[in-house]
């Protein structure tokens, strides 16, 4: 068995790790979602823990890890005898990114179950992790199906699993740790709020801690086992500290005041639902029973508060979690009691050699400029200082003849119009487009490709009814055999690859004009979000194109690059298509599956040598022959229109839609209208 970094040995991080702790204390919080840059040691912590908490007592030769005290009456392996129990190290179980749902809840064989009635499982990950530790490295990118199958274990502390009128049932109940890269896409906010606690942390910024942290790392990668002897005495010093919170922690009492109070800031802070109030309740007990008190005091719901609410309060992709502590502590202070006990001045885990106590927790809300760091312009008209626009929105010479203007503020997002990719799919699970998934309606059946995992059971029974006679069968039971099995087809909704090509040129850059350009294609963001997109964007202004973004699953990282998008200089639409075609191209070789959505956000126009629009379409024939589903957000304004972004449409072969028609509100107005006008004649 490998030895692992000694959690005592962690640099700084302290927020993180007294998250970690108060889950060891008291699983019930439920777990902990860590948050933060590559490279900031987030897995390092994690598989740290599992050396701290307490051996486990568990039924001998129970592939569930039943407790001999108080052994599940609906074991799959039970009823279990009174024999001596066995004793193990809590287990540390890892959820692979790619794993299965089968590998995760365990499977039954389908054709025992059919000819025998007999439930032969394979337990899954949730039984292995039973009473242990659960970890899930970059959660976020993990399928929803399988999160939400995870999460419910963990609510309801049982796995079950359900194949065609075949149930099983199992206890589960772990200790659940996700980490993630917010780079790399985000977690849905409904997803967000099931993880107990949640911790930003970020590398150290202080030249001796990060020596500090370099130092150890070193050492410990010399000789691990000679590392971990010298820290052994503080973590059995830690592990004692666990132990004797976890003894504490049920004569722990939570008074009216700090109930008034988790109530209060959770409504001040306008949290969905009552999970928050729980989880803060929990939170803070266990706070208490870490500190060796028997009473939970107003520290403890403060600390409770900045761990458990950031996450709750997103309402959307594009908002930083965070807590405003000077509204946090008013709460406290106004719903607050007067003789409370002094609370332990270190409640938080022991400090290591060389900790400063930096490097975690929440960032600080400050009152920062504008997200896409642009201040307001007085003169509206969004030039640089040095020269003025000209009548088509390019910068005058005179000044830095650059043609660049600063950036313009997003307009405010709307519910965006759904376009997907025509045909069926096989890409990643998502909500756009339709496509062959695990989980959907219904279409048919087929003979499975390797495991069954759906079993279509009128399409199996058909399949095996010919052969009763020849196979000998002479009781009630069907024989069935392996050729037998159908599979299930389902048809639901995949996730697509959407290219932004957002055109940046001087054409565009009418200040108001352009708002609403970044609003439109904020809200585009929006949506392939919430469908489970890939985004990228490219942008074209001046005399090239540039991939601003490549794809990515962020749309964070989307918003923030068109925010400080400049605007401004000549329209090379040609090159702009060209650059996009490259871009789809490369991604079809990483993710042959994942089917493209191209965006193109311009007014049409085109400038440059020779027949620029004429080579904005030849590139758009381009795109339309490799078969490249697309829209194009006509941006033309004014009361002389050239339709130049509708022949562009029609040369892609795709569809073309003005900034009015792009938002959904708008076309449900036009049906209701068309609705009431036509119920109207038919009353006349």
């Amino acid at each position: 068995m490998s030895t692992r970094y000694p959690f005592t040995a962690v640099v700084g991080m302290d927020d993180l790790r007294l998250a970690l702790l108060l889950n060891a204390v008291s699983p019930a919080v439920g777990g902990v979602l860590v948050r933060g840059e590559k490279g900031t040691a987030k897995s390092t912590a994690v598989r740290a823990l599992a050396d701290l908490l307490p051996e486990v007592a568990v039924v001998a030769d129970c592939r569930f890890s039943c407790d001999p005290a108080a052994p599940d009456p609906g074991c799959p392996d039970g009823p279990h005898p009174a024999d001596a129990p066995d004793s193990r190290p809590a287990r540390m179980v890892e959820l692979p990114v790619g794993a299965s749902e089968d590998r995760l809840v365990g499977s039954l064989d389908i054709e025992r179950a059919l000819a025998d009635g007999v439930k032969s499982f394979e337990p899954g990950l949730l039984a292995d992790a039973h009473r242990g530790i659960l970890y899930v490295d970059e959660v976020n990118l993990l399928h929803d199906h399988l999160v939400d199958l995870m999460l419910d274990a963990a609510a309801m502390g049982a796995s079950y699993v359900e194949r065609e009128g075949v149930s099983v049932r199992h206890a589960s109940r772990f200790l659940l740790v996700g980490t993630m890269n917010p780079e790399e896409g985000e977690l849905r906010p409904q997803l967000l709020d099931r993880f107990g606690l949640t911790v930003e942390v970020a590398a150290s910024r202080d030249p001796d801690q990060r020596v500090e942290v370099v130092r150890r790392r070193l050492a410990f990668d010399e000789d691990p086992a000679g590392f971990a002897a010298r820290w052994a005495e503080d973590e059995e010093e830690l592990r004692e500290r666990v132990r004797r919170a976890r003894e504490l922690l049920p004569r722990v009492a939570l008074g009216d005041t700090a109930l008034r109070q988790i109530a209060a800031t959770c409504a001040a802070f306008e949290v969905d639902g009552m999970r928050a109030d729980i989880v803060m309740a929990r939170t803070a007990t266990a706070l208490a029973a870490w500190a060796g008190r028997s009473e939970v005091v107003e520290e403890d719901v403060r600390r409770a508060a900045l761990l458990a609410l950031p996450h709750r309060r997103r309402r959307n992709p594009f908002d930083a979690p965070g807590l405003d502590e000077n509204t946090l502590d008013e709460t406290l202070s106004r719903f607050g009691g007067e003789d409370e006990p002094d609370p332990d001045p270190d409640p938080g885990p022991p400090p290591g050699p060389g900790d400063d106590g930096g490097g975690g927790g929440v960032p600080p809300q400050g009152e920062g400029p504008a997200a896409d760091g642009a201040a307001p312009d007085p003169s509206g008209t969004g030039s640089e200082a040095g020269g003025a626009p000209g009548p088509d929105g390019q910068q005058a010479p005179g000044g830095s003849g650059s043609g660049e203007q600063r950036p313009v503020p997003a307009a405010d997002p709307f519910r965006a119009r759904m376009f997907s990719v025509p045909g069926l799919g096989d890409g990643a699970a998502g909500r756009r487009s339709r496509a062959r998934t695990e989980h959907g309606r219904t279409t048919g059946a087929r003979r499975p490709r390797g495991g069954l995992t759906r079993l279509h059971l009128a399409a199996t029974v058909q399949a095996a009814a010919p052969h009763q006679r020849a196979r000998g069968r002479t009781g009630a039971g069907l024989v069935v055999r392996r050729d037998d099995l159908r599979q299930t087809v389902r048809e639901g909704r995949e996730g697509n690859l959407v290219l932004f090509a957002v055109d940046a040129s001087g054409s565009m850059a009418a200040r108001q004009r352009m708002g609403a350009v970044k609003g439109a294609v904020l809200s585009l963001l929006l949506d392939a979000y919430q469908r489970r997109d890939k985004v990228g964007l490219v942008t074209f202004r001046g005399r090239d194109a540039e991939l601003a973004l490549p794809p990515t699953s962020s749309v964070d990282a989307a918003a923030a690059r068109l925010g400080s998008l400049p605007t401004g200089g000549r329209t090379p639409l040609a090159a702009g298509l060209l650059k996009a075609r490259e871009t789809l191209r490369v991604e079809r070789l990483r993710d042959p599956a994942r089917r493209p959505l191209l965006v193109v956000v311009t007014d049409g126009r085109a400038t440059g040598a020779g027949d620029a629009f004429g080579s904005a379409l030849r590139a758009a024939r381009l795109l339309a022959a490799e078969g490249t589903a697309s829209v194009v957000v006509d941006c033309e304004s004014g009361y002389v229109r050239l339709g130049l972004a509708g022949t562009l449409a029609s040369e892609l072969g795709g569809t073309a839609v003005t900034l009015d028609e792009l938002r959904a509100d708008s076309i449900a107005g036009l049906v209701r209208d068309v609705r009431t006008a036509t119920t109207a004649r038919r009353a006349a």
